[in-house]
């Protein structure tokens, strides 16, 4: 199906506007697994009797399936558009959930969760990220913040029904129910996405007043050949990523093991997710202001401490204000990706690029969920994990900080590019 690109004059328009809002509900529902899974990692490591790094690989096999999933699911969006990407994406959604419920041992259910990631979830992740910033110029900040924060409601929402749904009526039953719920909803929220993206922005666009104007030579982001610079940004992606998913996979886990329970270690990671709500949006207002490079920095810096007072606190208390923190802290980091391509690197080549950088996100995100596992079963301990993902920040912030610095060299020779 090709459907013809949008006018140039849909740029910041109304429509642009509706396809923002019907791109945050396809968000919400295709990326749902994310963070359920979280939520039945200690129901599943026990009914399949296995270790906690074993019972984290499906959630390691999603996240890594979802970041490959975005180079293929991207890369048909540029030549098919968006809706029959997101009609595959919707039946794989549908389906995983349900083979994951029937799933009867850990490698079934693991494979469930990679199909999920990879066909499913991929979908409505890197191509809706990279389609949004291609129909916004003056509010691009806030715009892709407001996609990508589907993510985050998908894991302030999601999370609670769930935990209540295995309490009721198990943990299998409910994957089938949510399978269906979301997988038909992804079908109607389909045909709001026939049109392709604005013409306008397949070139450079002109400098508005108020907002960023484009680097005189995009051809060396940072003073780099665009392909060191691209794995520049990738490798940040895995370790803020590996950093960042410690709290998040395994705040339920952490919980049940202090004796509070998994419901409380749900609330908690539905606490730091709306958080991140919030966090996504303040950031896209930021960034607006003061570009993807000092966002990303800035939030790097922050989630750093927010690891490090997990650190002594581990009363309930404590611990759901440092969620709180943690969600307001990190969640502006991965959306400041996107825009960094954006302002940076060739126009014509944003799609591509957005879906490799989310890839390297997601691979980390992947990595940290396991390694996480692997550390507590080699120590018996959580402190170890946090530590570990203290040093992966402590790599994203030094990335980060060079790239800040070569910027500031750049716009002292050529001149603010804000």
């Amino acid at each position: 199906m090709r459907n013809a690109p949008a006018a140039p004059s849909l740029i910041d328009s109304r429509q642009a506007a509706w396809r923002l809002l019907v791109t945050l509900g396809l968000v919400v529902l295709g990326n749902s697994s994310m963070y359920v899974v979280s939520v039945v990692l200690p129901t599943v490591q026990a009914e399949f009797e296995i270790g906690r790094a074993d019972a984290s690989l499906p959630y390691t096999l999603m996240m890594v399936c979802l970041g490959l999933g975005g180079l293929w699911t991207g890369r048909l969006a540029d030549r098919h558009g968006l809706m029959p990407v997101l009609w595959i994406g919707a039946l794989a959604v549908c389906g995983g959930f349900v083979a994951a419920g029937m799933s009867d041992n850990i490698w079934l259910f693991g494979l469930a969760h990679a199909v999920l990631g990879l066909i499913g979830s991929s979908s409505t992740f890197a191509p809706l990220l990279a389609d949004t910033a291609l129909w916004w110029q003056r509010r691009r900040g806030i715009a892709v913040a407001v996609c990508a924060s589907g993510n985050y409601v998908a894991g302030a929402m999601w999370p609670p029904i769930v935990q209540h749904g295995i309490e009721t009526i198990g943990w299998r039953q409910t994957y089938v129910l949510l399978g269906l719920a979301c997988g038909l909803g992804m079908l109607a929220l389909s045909w709001w996405m026939r049109q392709r993206p604005p013409l306008a922005l397949a070139t450079p666009a002109p400098s508005v007043p108020g907002t960023a104007a484009p680097l005189p030579d995009r051809s060396r982001p940072f003073g780099l050949a665009p392909a060191p610079a691209q794995w520049l940004l990738c490798v940040a992606g895995v370790a803020c990523c590996v950093a960042m998913s410690m709290p998040q996979v395994h705040i339920v886990a952490y919980c049940t093991d202090l004796g509070f329970g998994a419901a409380r270690g749900a609330e908690m990671l539905s606490l730091m997710l709306a958080c991140g709500i919030v966090s996504r949006l303040v950031s896209g207002v930021i960034c607006d202001r003061i570009g993807g490079v000092r966002t990303l920095l800035l939030g790097s810096a922050l989630q750093g401490v927010a690891l490090l007072l997990f650190l002594p606190f581990d009363g309930l208390v404590p611990l759901y204000a440092i969620s709180a923190m943690f969600g307001l802290f990190q969640g502006g980091i991965v959306p400041s990706y996107a825009i960094i391509v954006r302002e940076h690197f060739a126009p014509q080549e944003v799609g591509g690029r957005v879906g490799a950088v989310i890839m390297a996100t997601l691979v980390g995100m992947a990595l940290g969920g396991w390694l996480s596992g692997w550390v507590f079963d080699a120590t018996g301990s959580y402190d170890a994990a946090f530590l570990n993902g203290l040093a992966w920040n402590l790599l994203n912030l030094s990335i980060a900080g060079w790239l800040y610095r070569r910027l500031r060299r750049q716009e002292h020779r050529v001149g603010p590019t804000r």
